[in-house]
């Protein structure tokens, strides 16, 4: 998703990470570990030059696809890009479809499919970008011979592409038809519609019996890392009230507390019991309170008014929460219930949690997963791969097939820097490489090895 949790992390990292990557993982773009001959099985050896074979083309499409916008009110542009996808797994004889995505006001998804007798692996991409066509980041733009900016480049039609060929040079080795692949593109990640479980439907009806699920995201930008676990990303409002009345009178038995003293108690006793557990934060980003207030449904503005001198009769807080797995996720809630319910003298709260991106929890099958992955990644001479801190990794799609698939990794995507900004940037000689692992994965998940 690349959504805007990772965009502190970005900004603080500027232009320092890609310097060290080229550095740390010089053996990736050598020729010496191209081919990983002591570590790889003739079949696989295959796939390797396949993707060699075909990474001009694996360019030109990421150049076509970045050119065309699909900010994701753009309806008729991502369905643009799931066009040009949609024409690729056809030619790797998949049969595809495009959900429509009118009931959850969206333009909608692209799923392809390719049965086989192999077990059922799900590769999780998405079409939009969050650049709308009136934003002036446009285009692809060459920067030197290993790097590229370009809306979604990274967030993730690379991402998307690496999925392409990889099947492709599966495909070209003789390997694609016992595999057993589904795909799911959907165009709405970066701003998914409502209700966000019919927005997801199309994911997760394919998750059903899939033994993997794989997320092409550009994870925490470093290649050396993947993703097995995400944090949710939710929202909650709270409303307090109170008894209107002269400031005077506060405190009374008949006036009692106020709805901002009622609302700052909540809001302590939500900091006081729950701060400080790992992975899980609660924000409260805004706020209106007064005589009369108005806070709109996307809890991004709000309008009050009152005066110094009368108590304060409603009080409306907007607030983000996030936790690693449902099982902190629902404890969080149920405290945040509890403080809720015990009110100060002549006040009342309720809270409401809105719908929201589900954690992945750091699971015994994602981190066999990640191994898979890592062996596949040593075996052909690129070095380790390790989990990312959760706390790096923002909400993505893949979330909502975490808790039905028994494993899952994300993060596959091509690297590079400054996702959702005007310098989204990436660093094009990784897109071979981390196409390589992904099929070799691919296949050795088919295989059972």
């Amino acid at each position: 998703m690349g959504r805007g949790t990772f965009t502190i992390f970005h900004h603080m990292r500027t232009h320092i990470l890609p310097v060290a990557l080229c550095l740390a993982l010089g053996a990736i773009v050598g020729p010496a570990a191209a081919q990983g001959k002591g570590a790889i099985s003739t079949a696989e050896r295959k796939i390797v030059s396949a993707v060699d074979r075909h990474n001009g083309a694996a360019l030109d499409l990421l150049t076509r696809v970045v050119n065309i916008n699909s900010g994701t009110m753009n309806f008729a542009g991502v369905r643009e890009v799931g066009d040009v996808f949609r024409a690729h797994f056809d030619s790797l004889g998949f049969t595809t479809r495009w959900v429509d995505g009118s009931g959850f006001g969206r333009a909608g998804h692209l799923v392809a499919e390719h049965p086989g007798p192999g077990p059922k692996l799900l590769l999780i991409g998405h079409l939009d970008t969050v650049f709308p066509p009136e934003s002036p980041f446009q285009k692809f733009e060459r920067l030197d011979d290993s790097t590229a900016r370009g809306p979604g480049i990274i967030d993730m039609k690379g991402g998307d592409v690496i999925i392409v060929y990889a099947l492709r040079a599966l495909k070209d080795a003789g390997l694609l038809d016992k595999m057993n692949i589904v795909v799911v593109f959907d165009g709405d990640e970066e701003d998914a519609g409502a209700p966000l479980s019919e927005a997801r439907r199309a994911l997760t009806d394919a998750a059903q019996g899939a033994a993997a699920a794989l997320g092409f995201e550009d994870g925490a930008a470093d290649p050396r890392t993947a993703v097995i676990s995400r944090r949710s990303a939710g929202s909650w409002l709270l409303r307090s009230s109170g008894t209107p009345a002269h400031s005077s009178q506060i405190f009374t038995p008949s006036v009692g507390a106020g709805a901002v003293f009622e609302a700052s108690r909540v809001l302590d006793e939500f900091y006081q019991q729950l701060a400080g557990e790992q992975y899980l934060t609660f924000n409260p980003g805004v706020i209106v309170g007064g005589t009369m207030v108005d806070l709109d449904t996307t809890l991004t503005e709000g309008t009050a008014a009152g005066k110094h001198n009368v108590v304060a009769e409603h009080v409306e807080v907007g607030g983000d929460l996030r936790a690693i797995s449902p099982e902190q996720l629902e404890r969080a809630q149920q405290t945040m219930r509890t403080i809720v319910s015990k009110p100060l003298p002549n006040t009342k709260s309720e809270i409401t949690f809105l719908e929201a991106y589900p954690p992945m929890a750091p699971t015994d099958g994602n981190k066999r997963l990640l191994a898979m992955y890592d062996r596949a990644s040593r075996d052909l001479g690129f070095g380790p791969v390790e989990a990312v801190d959760p706390s790096r990794a923002g909400a993505a799609d893949v979330s909502f097939v975490a808790e039905i698939v028994p494993m899952a990794i994300d993060g596959l995507g091509l690297s590079g820097h400054d996702d959702h900004t005007e310098k989204e940037t990436a660093d094009l000689r990784m897109l071979g490489p981390l196409t390589k692992r992904a099929a070799i994965l691919l296949h050795r998940l088919t295989e059972g090895k």
